[in-house]
């Protein structure tokens, strides 16, 4: 008797071991069925009613806790203003969501979280190489000692160079012993000076924008740091008998 009272014990010791906790699920059968409700409802009113009794939370929930377990964190922002932008996002797509696959909200509302979440590091971190490449380039032609251009003459009128510019330019881009990134980088030039008035600033130095400038440049030709220097001598030389002309 006494070894049956052991044994049944054990057995009730090993079932209270094995047993899983009880979750609380913030997403579970009661919510998954909101979303169905709330993707039946035909006015924005009685969706606005579903969103705000049975959604609200739990996806507030669920964004908070995908940005914590996958460290998904965006540079310049806040927890509160990531939480609320991929909340804000989320939002554009539940419609898209089908219960007729079978597939749980959950995982659906999941998914497009962490997808956008990701996609928006991915594009922050290619927007901030983009900007440390630019600099380099900016550092470097403009401490090019090449590179630099003046016009001290507050006689000569921008406008009447530029003009001048742009017609020994094109020119130029149709000589035969230009090379392709010569070409190339003609082009970009040729589209920019043709758009000056937006891109030049109004200045008493005659300086003009060169951040914008040059950036363009690197988004118009793909052309390397080198590529863009090499490439640009056949233009500085256009430009200095221009401006000769206009001193003489």
């Amino acid at each position: 008797m006494l070894l049956e009272n052991e044994s049944n014990n054990n057995q009730n010791e090993k079932k209270k071991k094995g047993r899983k906790p009880k979750l609380n699920n913030y997403f579970d059968e009661p919510e998954e069925n909101a979303v169905r409700m709330y993707l039946s409802a035909t006015t924005s009113e009685e969706k606005n009613k579903i969103y705000n009794e049975f959604l609200r939370y739990p996806l507030d929930k669920m964004i908070s806790s995908i940005i914590r377990r996958y460290k998904l964190y965006r540079k310049d922002m806040n927890f509160e203003e990531i939480h609320i932008d991929t909340h804000s996002f989320l939002m554009t797509k539940i419609d898209k969501f089908r219960p007729s696959k079978e597939k749980k909200a959950y995982s659906y509302f999941g998914t497009i979280c962490k997808n956008y979440l990701m996609g928006q590091i991915l594009k922050d971190q290619k927007d901030m190489n983009r900007k440390v490449s630019y600099e380099d380039i900016s550092a470097d032609l403009h401490n090019a000692p090449d590179m630099i251009y003046h016009i001290d003459d507050d006689s000569i009128q921008t406008e009447d160079i530029i003009n001048k510019f742009l017609t020994k330019l094109s020119d130029s881009i149709n000589e035969k012993n230009i090379s392709t990134q010569e070409l190339k980088l003609g082009e970009a030039l040729l589209e920019i000076f043709q758009n000056y008035n937006d891109k030049f600033e109004s200045s008493n130095n005659n300086k003009f924008n060169k951040n914008v400038v040059l950036f363009e440049i690197r988004e118009m030709t793909n052309l390397s740091t080198k590529e863009i220097r090499n490439s640009l001598r056949r233009y500085k030389k256009i430009y200095q008998e221009i401006v000769n002309d206009f001193l003489k």
